[in-house]
């Protein structure tokens, strides 16, 4: 095997380069990833395009390796501290005086994912806005809070994973009323961005570069009224909510009668399977709460990949849609949606 030897000039295009840089942040060598950085900073790359081609790119393919089963949650935790220190490295070689306004970028409650959102923070940065970086998983109120005492132009929210729509609503909804406008971001609200209006988000980006176009033209956008787009949900969300611990009970009792295969279960298989358990519900509620079916769809075929990858057949993902559905029959929508999801296992 051909070993790549990192010498300058570096380039972006070559693809050894990113295999390196992979292999650097998946062993946590922080000195070897933020010595590529910078020496391609030295030989006069732009700070954007490090991040956009470099560090972004290499954070997808750890996210891929760990659903494909080739990486450990932890080794996917310790390659993504090492692209953050990357990262960091690269941005503070740059001083830019504010030129435009302020803004604040946070993670929505319970959202985790922080390193897509800190390279639009620093690409922000580098187009002139005065940046707060709230990191992963603000609470609303503790964002609306920092609104009042900072008085930004604008709020930047992301939100990769579906299950956080309802918090992300509840946050656009607060920084609206609170004068503020959102720009949302992260697949969590759907391709285009298709439930980023509907939660009342003033616009959407697709990403870093896509956020710092938007944000550097007609900004802030004409004002809505906040309350438009406040109150999503039904009775069937509401249910699924509320009774969420029962449903996993129920489920996990229903599911050692029905599944064979969990007599042998030890204990971290039995907690891995309830853990699956409560996103099946949290992903049905997220599709119920903005009344979409693909949410939940979406989610079945993305886990029947990860399970294939770990030797799981698919009887069992389809087992455990079955327990949950048996427990709504007299809810019909969520019915609708978990049918669905058992035909995706069927004819897997």
């Amino acid at each position: 095997m051909t070993v790549f030897t990192p010498t300058p000039p570096l380039r972006l295009d070559d693809p050894g380069l990113g295999d390196h840089f992979l292999r650097l942040v998946g062993d946590g060598d922080e000195y070897g990833a933020v010595k590529v950085v910078t020496t391609l900073h030295d030989q006069g790359v732009p700070t954007q395009r490090i991040m956009m081609d470099l560090i972004g790119p290499t954070q997808i393919r750890v996210g891929d390796l760990w659903a494909a089963n080739e990486w450990t949650v932890a080794r996917e935790h310790a390659a993504t501290a090492t692209a953050e220190r990357a990262l960091a490295a690269i941005a503070a070689r740059n001083t830019v005086r504010p030129t435009r306004g302020r803004i604040t970028i946070a993670c929505v409650d319970g959202e985790w994912h922080a390193l897509p959102v800190r390279i639009l923070a620093e690409m922000l940065r580098l187009d002139g806005w005065r940046v707060d970086f709230l990191g992963p998983s603000v609470p609303g109120q503790h964002l609306v809070t920092h609104l009042h005492q900072t008085g930004p132009d604008a709020v930047a929210l992301s939100c990769m994973i579906p299950t956080r729509l309802p918090r992300a609503h509840a946050a656009i909804t607060a920084c609206r009323s609170a004068g503020v406008p959102v720009i949302a971001g992260g697949r969590g609200f759907g391709p285009g961005g298709r439930y980023a209006q509907l939660l009342g988000a003033d616009a959407w980006a697709a990403g870093a570069e896509g956020a710092v176009s938007r944000l550097g033209g007609a900004w802030p956008p004409p004002a809505r009224d906040p309350l438009v787009h406040a109150f999503l949900g039904n009775d069937e969300y509401t249910y699924v909510v509320r009774h969420r611990p029962d449903l996993l009970t129920g489920g996990m009792r229903s599911l050692r009668a029905s599944y064979p295969a969990m007599a042998s279960y030890d204990d971290h298989q039995t907690d891995a399977t309830l853990e699956d358990m409560g996103h099946v519900v949290d992903f049905l509620a997220a599709a119920l709460y903005v009344s979409e079916p693909q949410i939940f769809t979406d989610f079945v075929d993305w886990t029947l990949e990860v399970l294939r990858a770990r030797g799981v057949p698919p009887v069992a993902l389809h087992a455990g849609l079955q327990v949950i559905h048996d427990q709504l029959r007299d809810y019909p929508t969520a019915l609708s949606y978990l049918d669905t999801g058992l035909s995706h296992t069927s004819t897997t």
